[in-house]
């Protein structure tokens, strides 16, 4: 029986569990939400030991990648026929609002988030670097934002960024269990600017949008500051080659339309309001 072991047992990764068990896998995991614990040195080597796939989703810290830096060792000798490796497409830094495929070199800001995604390439001849762009789906996404009075429509002409539902990542990382190693990006087909999701989740609820307003008197905090200081767009074409994968929601409207039917099935059939128009 495959047998997939992940690092991490956060939002995305608890998808890919849920998945992989509902085709027979077994699976073990760190994490609060998980049967491990990470400190149990002996037992997670044995399950490093025992997994056929093995998937990591924890985030570097300033002194380097946690899961590297306990367990390197003990990976890099593993049979596993898959390890894979949830990055970011933060790598990439700000390319002025260009495209970016995989080959692009990693001039992120962090630095401890670059050197991770080089460290995982180089772990095993069977890596899967997965870099994700800004993830969203049930529980988190633009309407979360708006009703915790969170939303903001930022005065930053020409900035667009990528996005994936997560349920993408999950169909992404099953296709790549028979396809060839390597780096990827998983993100949908449309970069578009966070003023044109938040505006179009305000349009599904019918409400209006938030005023906008300078980034300087918005108030943020440093990490979403930071997020409007790159702009950029990311490339999805390779793992649509490769892997044989396509996005279910390739635009913000699919999917927020996809989330708002989940909380209001009315929703599901009514016409898309004209607010949410996709503008490619």
């Amino acid at each position: 029986m495959p047998c997939l072991l992940i690092f991490g047992l956060g939002y995305t990764a608890s998808r890919i569990a849920d998945a992989v068990r509902a085709r027979g896998w077994d699976v073990h995991a760190t994490g609060a939400a998980g049967d491990l614990s990470f400190d149990d040195t002996g037992t997670v080597r044995l399950a490093i030991a025992q997994a056929t796939h093995i998937l990591s989703s924890v985030p570097p810290v300033v002194d380097g990648d946690p899961v590297l830096r306990a367990y390197g060792d003990a990976l890099s000798a593993s049979h596993a026929q898959w390890i894979g490796y949830l990055s970011s497409s933060g790598v990439y830094g700000d390319t002025g609002g260009a495209w970016v495929d995989e080959t692009a070199p990693l001039r992120g800001r962090r630095e401890s988030r670059n050197q991770a995604d080089r460290d995982w390439q180089a772990l095993s001849p069977q890596s899967r670097i997965f870099r994700l762009p800004g993830i969203y789906g049930p529980g988190r996404s633009a309407f979360e934002r708006i009703a915790e009075g969170k939303a903001h429509r930022i005065d930053l002409p020409g900035q667009v960024f990528s996005r994936v539902h997560v349920d993408d990542i999950v169909s992404g990382v099953l296709a790549s269990f028979d396809g060839p190693p390597g780096v990827y990006n998983l993100a949908d087909d449309l970069p578009s600017s966070q003023n044109a999701v938040i505006e179009a989740a305000c349009a599904l609820l019918g409400m209006e949008p938030p005023p906008l307003q300078p980034l300087e008197a918005a108030a943020l905090s440093r990490e979403a500051a930071a997020f409007y200081a790159e702009n950029r767009r990311v490339s999805n074409m390779k793992a649509k080659r490769l892997l044989s994968w396509r996005p279910a929601y390739p635009d913000f409207a699919t999917g927020l339309r996809a989330l708002s039917a989940i909380a209001n099935p009315a929703r599901a059939s009514a016409p898309p309001p004209a607010a949410i128009a996709v503008q490619r």
